[in-house]
C-alpha cells in the first residue's frame, strides 16, 4: 500500500545494528556501511520520507532533525521511535529554528529536505556545499532566484558525484514509467497537445498562535503564502507539469499564459494570498501545446490526469495507462502492478549512493518542472505572456527581509488585517476581508 503524501506511515521496520559511520564515504558507500541521514521539515511528508527511508534500506538510519518549530521536531522524533526503535538515533540533535537545517545537515551523510519550499533552496545550497547526498521534497523553489540557486547546486551535485534524488516521485512509479516510457518511445507518434490537471478540494490552514510574530505565523500556515508554497500550482500541480516536461524529453516551454482567481479562498483570512484556481497554456518552438488546468475548491468535480495527443495516437496516464490511435482503438491498456513510488525512490537513491547503479541527479528536470510551475503562476498573477529564457532572468523575489523570527514577509497585513492579493492587469491590491 503506498504512503500517503501528507500522513505518517504507522508501519515498523526491521531493526539494524548500530554501526559506526563516521568515516563513511560521501560519495559512494558500500553495502555494509551505515548511512546516517538528517530530516529537514517534520510535518506529514517530512515524517512520510523518513519512513520510506528507513524502510528502502536496512543500514541507515536517522540521526538529527530539523524543523522551524521545536514541538513539530520532538513530535516527529517520538512518532518514528514508535515505528522504528533504534533506527532513530537522534540523542541530542533535535533543532529548530530557521537556521536549524545546518546543525542536522552536518550530522549526516544524506539529507531528506522536506521544509516548506520557500526555503529548500537554502537547505539545497548548504547541504552540498557540506558533500551531503540529497532527497530533496518538490517542488524546489517559489520564486526564480531560488530556481538560479538549485541550478547551481545541481551542476555542484554533479561535480562531486553526489546523489540527488528529487520527490517528483511519479518518475519512480512502476506503472507510470510504463506508459510514459511508452510515450516518450514514439507510440503516439511526436506529440502534438497535451492537457494536464490536477483539480481537487481544498487543503490545510492553521491559526495564528498567541504570542507569534508575522513571520512565524505565516511559516506556521506555510501552504497558504506564495512565498512559502509557491502556490498551489506549483506546490501540488508541479507533479502533472512534470509529466508533460517527461513528455518532452525534458525540454522546457518557451512561452506561457494564463488566468486565475481566488473564489472560494476569499472568504477565509487564514487562506493568506494564494490562488485557488489557474489555467495556463505552454507553448513550444515547434507547436505543441499543453493546456494546464488546476483547481483546490471543495464541492467540484475532481481530477488529476496526463493526457498526450500525438501524430499517430493517444495517451493517458495515471490510473491504468492507455494508449488508442487516431481512430480510438486501443493499441495498449495496462497491466498494473504493485508500486509504493515513495519507498521506490529512496531504493534508487540508496543504490546510487552505495554505487550499484550510476550515480543519480535528478536537478535538470526537477528544477524545469518547479520553473513551469512558477511561470505559470507569474502569467497567471500578471496577466502577461511570458517568455522561459526571459523569465529566468528575472529578479522578482517573494522572500522575506531575513530568515529568522524577527524577519518580515514580503507581503505582511496592513492596519485592517488585509493582505495583498494579486490582481491580473493591476497589481497587489488589498483584500476586502480582515483577520
Amino acid at each position: 500500500m503506498s504512503l500517503s503524501r501528507r500522513n505518517f506511515l504507522k508501519t515498523s521496520a526491521i531493526g539494524v545494528a548500530a554501526l559506526s559511520a563516521s568515516n563513511l564515504p560521501r560519495v559512494h558507500a558500500g553495502e555494509d556501511n551505515l548511512i546516517k541521514v538528517a530530516l529537514i521539515g517534520c510535518g506529514g511528508r517530512g515524517r512520510g520520507a523518513a519512513a520510506n527511508t528507513l524502510n528502502a534500506d536496512p543500514n541507515s538510519k536517522i540521526v538529527a532533525v530539523a524543523d522551524a518549530f521545536m514541538p513539530k521536531a520532538k513530535g516527529a522524533v517520538e512518532g518514528l521511535e514508535a515505528a522504528f526503535g533504534d533506527r532513530i538515533d537522534v540523542g541530542d540533535r533535535i533543532f529548530a529554528g530557521l537556521d536549524a537545517y545546518k546543525d542536522a545537515i552536518d550530522a549526516a551523510d544524506l539529507v531528506l529536505l522536506c521544509e516548506a519550499p520557500g526555503f529548500r533552496y537554502r537547505s539545497l545550497e548548504y547541504a552540498v556545499a557540506q558533500g551531503k547526498h540529497v532527497f530533496c521534497e518538490k517542488p524546489v523553489a517559489t520564486d526564480v532566484l531560488g530556481i538560479r540557486s538549485v541550478m547551481e547546486s545541481t551542476k555542484i551535485a554533479k561535480e562531486k558525484g553526489l546523489t540527488l534524488v528529487s520527490g517528483l516521485c511519479w518518475r519512480y512509479d512502476l506503472n507510470v514509467k510504463d506508459v510514459m516510457e511508452r510515450v516518450c518511445g514514439g507510440e503516439i507518434g511526436e506529440i502534438t497537445s497535451g492537457r494536464l490537471t490536477y483539480l481537487t478540494s481544498q487543503l490545510w490552514s492553521r491559526p495564528r498562535a498567541e504570542g507569534d510574530t508575522e513571520m512565524m505565523a505565516q511559516v506556521r500556515n506555510w501552504y497558504n503564502y506564495a512565498w512559502l508554497s509557491g502556490d498551489f500550482n506549483i506546490e501540488q500541480h508541479v507533479h502533472t507539469l512534470d509529466k508533460a516536461l517527461w513528455a518532452m524529453g525534458d525540454v522546457a516551454p518557451s512561452t506561457c499564459y494564463g488566468l486565475g482567481a481566488r473564489m472560494q479562498r476569499v472568504a477565509q483570512p487564514a487562506n493568506g494570498d494564494i490562488y485557488d484556481s489557474m489555467a495556463a497554456v505552454f507553448e513550444y518552438p515547434n507547436g505543441t501545446t499543453f493546456y494546464s488546468f488546476c483547481r483546490q475548491q471543495n464541492g467540484c468535480w475532481g481530477e488529476n490526469q496526463a493526457y498526450f495527443a500525438g501524430t499517430k495516437g493517444f495517451a493517458s496516464i495515471l490510473g491504468r495507462g492507455r494508449i488508442t490511435d487516431l481512430d480510438g482503438k486501443v493499441i495498449y491498456e495496462q497491466e498494473r502492478v504493485d508500486s509504493d513510488m515513495y519507498t521506490l525512490e529512496h531504493v534508487e537513491l540508496y543504490k546510487s549512493i552505495r554505487g550499484k547503479i550510476d550515480t543519480i541527479n535528478n536537478g535538470d528536470y526537477m528544477a524545469k518542472a518547479t520553473m513551469m510551475g512558477i511561470m505559470a503562476r507569474e502569467a497567471c498573477y500578471t496577466g502577461k505572456k511570458l517568455n522561459w529564457d526571459e523569465e529566468l532572468k528575472s529578479e522578482k523575489s517573494y522572500r522575506p527581509s531575513s530568515y529568522d523570527w524577527d524577519g518580515t514577509p514580503w507581503n505582511t497585513p496592513d492596519e485592517n488585517g488585509r493582505l495583498k492579493i494579486q490582481v491580473p492587469g493591476i497589481g497587489q491590491v488589498y483584500h476586502t476581508v480582515t483577520r
